[in-house]
Order: structure tokens, then sequence, then C-alpha cells
């Protein structure tokens, strides 16, 4: 379980979060919600270890990030809502920088970039060097280098920021099994549709403290109206994604 108690975060006289609460249990994902300037992002940043906190603590399986960063930090995958990436590499080569990091066997790894690659619809564009990368691509290059290494924690901010619909479909099938196999998600965003359709239960944000905390139904009650995304479905019969993120997930968990 992962478990922020009394999270807070000053800079100078502004404080950005101001003792928050909250735990992901395994299994589960759970939204963390908020306005811009809300302390999302600062938040995120704190768990993932970008950013020290100002007092409070952060623990996962009951363990505290400041006991030992380094193993703390290997149970995670993070993607963040700007696609940052040394764009003059091409995928194949960020994801083996970032597999090399982790401390992936380098035969293990080319199997399972190779893989990914492929899966996430990269594959043809394998030689290009991500500075010709729609933002989607690169989107979903992050997403393949926080799922490498078969992490417990998944924290996300803004992940469907620039993907398609089709990539979406695909990334929302993959959480969902990912909280099948009982992994942890953190997920921050503002949209509220997604957030509908893939937590369980959320964290609002408003000021830099919890001003809500609720289960999520899922999805409407109101089964006569369609959201658009329901209709692009309805008009475009995509294929089911299910099976493809399973493939994904079996390929994450090779050891």
């Amino acid at each position: 379980m992962l478990q922020a108690r009394d999270l807070t975060k000053r800079y100078g006289g502004f404080l950005a979060v101001d003792r928050v609460n909250f735990s992901v249990a395994r299994g589960e994902i759970l939204g963390y919600l908020g306005p811009n300037g809300s302390g999302k992002s600062t938040t995120v940043n704190m768990v993932v270890g970008l950013l020290d906190s100002s007092s409070g603590s952060i623990s996962l399986d009951g363990r505290t990030l400041g006991e030992d960063p380094v193993a703390y930090k290997r149970r995670i995958g993070y993607v963040p809502e700007e696609p940052y990436l040394y764009t003059q590499l091409t995928a194949g080569e960020y994801l083996t920088l970032a597999g090399t990091l982790r401390g992936i066997p380098p035969p293990l790894l080319q199997h399972k970039i190779d893989r990914l690659l492929r899966l996430f619809l990269l594959h043809d564009s394998r030689y290009a060097a991500m500075s010709a990368y729609s933002k989607g691509m690169r989107q979903r290059v992050l997403l393949a280098a926080a799922l490498l290494h078969d992490p417990d924690l998944l924290v996300l901010d803004e992940p469907f920021s620039g993907l398609d619909v089709t990539a979406g479909l695909l990334f929302r099938a993959l959480l969902t099994l990912l909280s099948a196999q009982g992994r942890m998600v953190l997920f921050s965003s503002h949209r509220l549709d997604v957030v509908q359709r893939v937590c369980s239960r959320v964290v609002i944000l408003s000021h830099g403290r919890v001003v809500a905390e609720e289960r999520v139904r899922g999805g409407s009650g109101d089964h006569t109206v369609q959201s658009l995304e329901d209709v692009f479905v309805a008009v475009t019969a995509p294929e089911d994604y299910s099976a493809l993120a399973s493939e994904i997930f079996d390929v994450v968990r090779l050891a």
C-alpha cells in the first residue's frame, strides 16, 4: 500500500500542499483530482521522489521513502504530463537507457523492448529520432519505459495528454489489467470522464488541501446518454484491446 501522511510542501511563504493524506491499496486505481494550481503535480513529484516534502511522510508497504530512496524508486513506474525525452535518441535507444538504469539484464531487456515497440505501434518508427515523434508517440514511449521493470506502483500525471482515441483505449485496458493483477496506480488528472471510467476512488484537492474523497461508480447511471467516446466506439467498431493489454502485461512480467 502507498500511504501519504500529512504530506506538506512549502515554497517560502507559499503552501503548495497542506497536510495531505491518502492511500492506494493493491489492486486500486486512485484518481487524484483538482484544478490547475491545486497541488496535484507537486504531490506527484513528492511521491516519485523528485521533490522532498517539507514535512509529513510517504511510505510503500510500510517503508518510508526516506529509509531507502533507491529501493523505493525501483518499485515505481512514472509517466509525467510532459513527455520530456532525449529526443536525439530513437525509442529503442531510450528504452535501452531506461532498462539499463533499472538493472534489467541485456538479453531480456532487448527482448522486452522489441515486443513493446511492436505492441505500442512504434516498431515502424524504431529508426527515427524521437524529435520526429508526435506527442502521443512520445507518451507511448514513456509508458513503455515506466512498465519495463514491472513496477508495483504506477504513477501517472495526466497520462492521456496527447494520446489519440485508439491509444487511449489501449491505455485504459492496460490500467484495468494492472489493477486486476494487484498493482497500485495513482492517477493524477483533471479529466473527470476518464477518471470515472478507470478509477475506483478519487481524492479531490483544492488550494493544496484534500476537500473530498469519494468512491466512483463504474460509468454513468443514465444509459440513454452516450459520451463522445461511446459514440466513437459504436461507429468505428474498434477491436477489443483486452487481449493486447494482456500481451503487453505478459512482456512486462518477463524475468
